[in-house]
């Protein structure tokens, strides 16, 4: 009766058995066992958002790590450029020096680093004048031309006769000359 009452209220004055049609008409009533299978899909679609949510958040910090490394990695690379072009010996020596200084100068220029690593260890560098060549052994003797013509000589002869008379003095010639 009172939910008649108060029907009869909200509705403005309406009779009770035109309220009861137009509730029927728009509340469905559902079976208990499909509105448990709802509830069941619902939560398991809240788990799947949480879970999801979580990989989400994993994934963005996987995000910012990774990004971290590789502007480490780039500015190491730059540097490791710079060190070389500047004619390092001991580039690993010199990165971690150059690192450990801009570690200590958040504000330090890589140019500058350098150019102050130069200055204070000189022994990292090898000198930008100087362009090392390999120099000869003591075994390694001079090689002359009228050798070559001698030397090409017994080649030939060793390899139109295919004798190994000739072929050995070939071999010597070629040991004694270079």
């Amino acid at each position: 009766m009172e939910t008649q009452e108060i029907l009869s209220q909200s509705t403005g004055g309406l009779t009770a058995e035109s309220v009861e049609t137009d509730q029927s008409e728009s509340v469905k009533l559902v079976p208990v066992a499909e509105s448990i299978r709802y509830r069941k899909r619902a939560q398991s679609a809240e788990k799947k958002i949480e879970t999801l949510t979580e990989q989400l958040a994993l994934a963005q910090e996987q995000t910012v790590q990774l990004s971290g490394q590789l502007s480490d990695i780039q500015a190491e690379q730059k540097l490791v450029h710079k060190l070389v072009s500047a004619g390092a010996v001991d580039v690993e020596s010199a990165v971690l020096l150059a690192k450990a200084r801009m570690k200590d100068d958040s504000d330090a220029d890589p140019d500058d680093v350098i150019e102050q690593l130069k200055k204070e260890k000189r022994f990292l560098f090898g000198g930008s004048d100087e362009i090392a060549a390999a120099a000869k052994t003591a075994g390694a003797k001079e090689r002359s031309t009228n050798v070559h013509t001698v030397l090409e000589r017994a080649a030939k002869k060793a390899a139109t006769t295919g004798n190994r008379t000739d072929l050995h003095e070939y071999l010597k010639l070629r040991r004694n000359y270079l």
